[in-house]
């Protein structure tokens, strides 16, 4: 089970962040094997992700491919959306359109192509997905962000229908809108929209800032976001009736320099969480190269931005970093919240950690407080060569702890040929195990440990220009797989064959007075005497969407303690009776 290492004392870091100490380098727990094998052409997806890249060195080009994981269709089985990017303005027109894809899952590992019937066949510069069932009929709606007009498409029983003008979120024309997420930011029981914008960017702008060729290598680069203006991200109200009010203004949410002067996010990747336990969400925002930002509610329908205040700003040297992909978890089931947000190469991917805090279901405790602990935890050093987009919590090996997987890929086609050693332009994966911070002999260690090729196989690993990750239990069998997405490649669907043993429960939420989506609750289960705590959430990883429904490793545990579902708004609800190992939908209980 354990192996020894050796090596000399790690050097301080060039940043200026602590390097991992010797003890914990001195004996190292194996993960176990838990293989993930490429199933794409079995299941019949051809999709290939098309950026029309034609040398310009056109921004967008590095940036788009999002994934979402829904069953749009209702029938219980998990469907793949994959979205594309289009030829702009005045540009030879394609042989084929370019449109995104919906795969519908037929079950045994197949799927079909039902983009067209599905009343997606249309082209447009997509980015991301988000996925919500905004009107609450019980089908999942969705968002689509873009360079340029957004599209709203409601879903009536299978077929999506584009509502984007009536609802008035389009956005302006101008926009460049990245990742997106659903949640009932005043808990009035309907999906509200945040949407994260990136820069002020045209097609013209581009060509007028263009790079001059490497004076070495000769190649000319892509712009980056310091090469334009930072914008406000948007936040949607629902005001039911299929109507929305655009409140980023009057929320709080624009937040602007510090000399007011001008707008500051240039943001890339948003999550939700309650950070300060008054069961209501707040928002975290990954921004590429300004401070990433924490909105915190103040019950009123108003946010105060405290990223800063908070921790969750900088990375360990105090400096802003290039925010791409994030997600939290309480990966140490102590309450203690990880912030992880992929970085740019050399940057390392953050793991912010907070103080454990209150993490009982009616705790009112002043906002967590965070620090980037990613090289005490096992994930800063290793992840430092790599440029970090997709990236996500969740439990492979269902053993009752949340492990970490990033997708990777660097935005410079050429990078290979400008002379910086070890960087290229596919990347493989990468995934950390959770070891829960114990060696063999008990003493402390890091959390996470990488995982080989040995113990998960060759196919996750293969590189790619890895952009979009989502995970879902596509099978049924009860563990999660994997979709990672590249630019210009066909995506990549993991099927999860670990076979430990190990137990689980999977949860689906359906909300009566909160929104049927159950979106915000958190669940906690107490299984041989831990406690395990997951919200579902709608936004995480990078223009991409996971499956809602929860799944908790039980490990060797057969037995359910005690669970409870605290519903958006902080009510308890008591899980009386637990399966282990078959899906269990839970319906929010009239209030007395």
């Amino acid at each position: 089970m354990y192996v020894a290492a050796t090596g000399s004392r790690p050097l301080p870091l060039p940043d200026g962040s602590p390097a991992a100490s010797p003890a914990r380098d001195q004996r190292r727990i194996l993960p176990p094997s838990a293989r993930f094998v490429d199933v794409t052409a079995q299941a019949g997806i051809t999709f290939v992700h098309q950026s029309f890249a034609a040398g310009e060195f056109l921004f967008p080009e590095t940036m788009g491919g999002g994934v979402a994981v829904l069953d749009y269709n209702t029938d219980g089985r998990l469907d793949l959306l994959f979205l594309n990017e289009t030829t702009w303005p005045g540009d030879p027109a394609p042989e084929q359109a370019p449109w995104p894809a919906l795969y519908q899952n037929d079950g045994n590992w197949r799927f079909s192509d039902v983009t067209r019937e599905a009343g997606l066949g249309f082209s447009f510069y997509g980015m991301g997905a988000a996925v919500g069932d905004y009107d609450n009929d019980n089908d999942p709606d969705l968002y689509l962000t873009a360079v340029g007009p957004c599209r709203l498409l409601r879903n009536d029983g299978g077929v999506f229908r584009d509502v984007t003008a009536a609802a008035g979120v389009a956005g302006d024309r101008g926009d460049w809108t990245t990742s997106a997420g659903w949640f009932d930011y005043d808990v009035d029981g309907d999906l509200d929209l945040f949407v994260a914008r990136y820069v002020r960017w045209s097609r013209q702008m581009n060509l007028d800032r263009a790079l001059d060729p490497h004076p070495l290598s000769g190649v000319r680069g892509s712009l980056a976001p310091h090469n334009f203006d930072a914008t406000f991200c948007k936040l949607y109200r629902n005001d039911g009736q299929g109507l929305f009010s655009d409140v980023s203004h009057t929320s709080g949410i624009e937040t602007r320099r510090d000399d007011g002067a001008a707008p500051l996010g240039k943001a890339l990747g948003v999550c939700f969480t309650d950070l300060n336990g008054d069961e209501r969400p707040d928002i975290i925002v990954a921004n590429d190269s300004v401070r990433n930002f924490a909105f915190l509610s103040r019950r009123d329908g108003t946010f105060a931005e405290e990223g800063q205040t908070l921790g969750l700003a900088y990375g360990p040297e105090g400096k802003a970093r290039s925010g791409m992909g994030i997600d939290i978890a309480d990966f140490r089931n102590d309450g203690t919240l990880g912030v992880a947000i992929g970085n740019f190469t050399g940057e390392m991917t953050g793991l912010f950690v907070s103080n454990k805090g209150d993490a009982q279901p009616a705790a009112r405790a002043a906002a967590k407080l965070f620090a980037d602990e990613a090289v005490a935890a096992g994930i800063g050093n290793q992840t430092r060569p790599f440029l970090t987009f997709g990236l996500f919590f969740f439990d492979y090996d269902l053993d009752g702890r949340q492990d970490l997987l990033t997708v990777n890929g660097h935005v410079e086609s050429e990078i290979a040929k400008v002379g910086v050693s070890g960087e290229s332009y596919e990347q493989p994966a990468q995934l950390f195990w959770n070891c829960a911070g114990q060696d063999s002999a008990g003493q402390d260690k890091s959390d996470f440990v990488q995982v080989t090729e040995r113990q998960a196989g060759a196919d996750l690993f293969r590189p790619l220009v890895g952009r979009g990750a989502a995970y879902g239990d596509l099978d049924g069998d009860g563990d999660l797989d994997v979709v990672l997405t590249g630019i210009g490649s066909r995506p990549r669907v993991l099927r999860n064959e670990q076979q430990l043993g190990h137990h689980w429960v999977r949860l689906k939420l359906v909300g009566r007075s909160s929104n049927r989506d159950a979106i915000g609750a958190r669940v906690e289960i107490k299984s041989g005497g831990v406690w395990q705590r997951q919200t579902v959430s709608a936004a995480k990883s990078y223009l991409s969407q996971c499956e809602l429904a929860l799944t908790f490793g039980l490990g060797q545990q057969t037995h359910i303690d005690e669970a409870r579902v605290i519903w958006p708004g902080g009510r308890v609800q008591a899980i009386d009776e637990m399966v282990v190992g078959e899906p269990l939908v839970i319906e929010e209980r009239a209030e007395r």
